[in-house]
């Protein structure tokens, strides 16, 4: 039996990407890049290269389910649907015990479903090579990206040059885990070459994790160990309605990561971004001569630099004098915001469904 496993976790609703990104297709399940393929194909392709494909669980919101069989052609028993949205702990808690029921032996890889990786053949050697070293260590390993600039969006680990692994390059142990830095720090970080961009991608044997779930979130680990022998059977979608409705939502980085003893990085670089708003988004698409990233739609342009635009196909737009901005059209919607504004994108949704309902989310 191969204990290669891997979670991906698609239960986001992508709200940073609105109105491209809506409640009923969330960011995850959009050709956002134009590739051909949504963002959630490009990770299960990914991880079809580290692992058996019948060994990859998709971790969703229950009314995605059909989506995501639909859109990886995945078994439909690997589709775990989550009644309500309890952050990445509860999420990666569910996978685990799903997959501890099928193999005690398991060797688990854990990635988002929405992350883009431009160096995908070193990717993979990497996630082998950190599964190979957390299959016999009481570890928790997470990925840690070398920064080429102070991004203060991204979380940051630092590393111990100390304590380097042995037989592993660029493994290390963890000595800090800190939140988004505003500008200042972050240039700090950048200077001190010991801190990397938190990826938000794990790897762990299932014994480790178990445990660190019982040592620092008990509650949860309770509640899913209650139903520990009904995993895989038909009272599992009832048990984690139950279970879902009495869990605290907190994220595994701040309820085990950040607390944990046995937490080591792999420092590397292998073209990540995490796609979390429509300038890194901009940053990985291409552009025009003048620096504007037009991702679909017949766009005639006059003296605009540096925007971000997306129309929806079969419309012409016409766009003049516009110098930084974000212009979304997804039918219904058209959204244009300022890039260095696009933080209130969250704020002006809370009016949109004050005024509107959920109509437009």
């Amino acid at each position: 039996m191969d204990n290669r496993y891997v979670i991906i976790m698609a239960g986001g609703v992508g709200s940073r990407f609105w109105p491209l990104s809506r409640r009923e297709t969330p960011k995850q399940f959009l050709d956002i890049l134009g590739t051909g393929e949504t963002l959630i194909q490009q990770t299960y392709r990914r991880f079809k290269a580290t692992c058996p494909e019948k060994n990859i669980f998709v971790v969703t919101s229950a009314e995605h389910k059909d989506l995501v069989v639909s859109q990886l052609g995945i078994d439909p028993g690997n589709v775990l649907g989550e009644p309500l949205r309890r952050n990445t702990a509860p999420c990666i808690a569910y996978g685990a015990f799903r997959i501890l029921r099928e193999n005690p032996e398991a060797v688990i890889a854990v990635t988002p479903a929405d992350h883009l990786i431009i160096k995908e053949e070193k990717f993979c050697k990497v996630i082998v090579e950190c599964m190979e070293f957390a299959k016999n260590n009481d570890a928790l390993l997470t990925l840690g990206i070398k920064p080429d600039r102070p991004e203060t969006g991204y979380g940051y680990i630092q590393a111990d040059r100390k304590r380097p692994v042995k037989g592993f390059d660029n493994l290390l142990k963890v000595k800090t885990f800190t939140e988004k830095p505003n500008l200042d720090l972050a240039k700090v970080f950048i200077q001190s070459g010991d801190f990397y961009w938190n990826s938000g991608i794990f790897i762990w044997n299932i014994n480790s994790i178990m445990a660190a779930f019982r040592e620092h979130l008990p509650d949860v680990f309770a509640a899913f160990d209650e139903g520990k022998k009904i995993f895989g059977s038909k009272q599992e979608s009832s048990f984690i309605s139950r279970t879902y409705f009495s869990c605290k939502s907190i994220s595994i980085d701040y309820g085990i990561m950040e607390k944990a003893e046995n937490v080591y990085v792999m420092c590397t670089d292998i073209g990540w971004s995490d796609l979390g708003t429509w300038s890194s988004l901009y940053d990985h698409s291409g552009h025009d001569k003048k620096g504007n990233s037009i991702l679909n739609g017949n766009v005639f342009s006059y003296d605009n630099r540096g925007n971000v635009i997306n129309i929806t196909p079969g419309k012409v737009a016409v766009i003049q004098g516009l110098k930084d901005y974000i212009v979304v059209d997804s039918g219904d919607v058209l959204l244009i915001v300022k890039k260095e504004e696009e933080q209130n994108i969250k704020n002006y949704l809370e009016d949109i469904k004050k005024e509107t309902g959920d109509k437009y989310l």
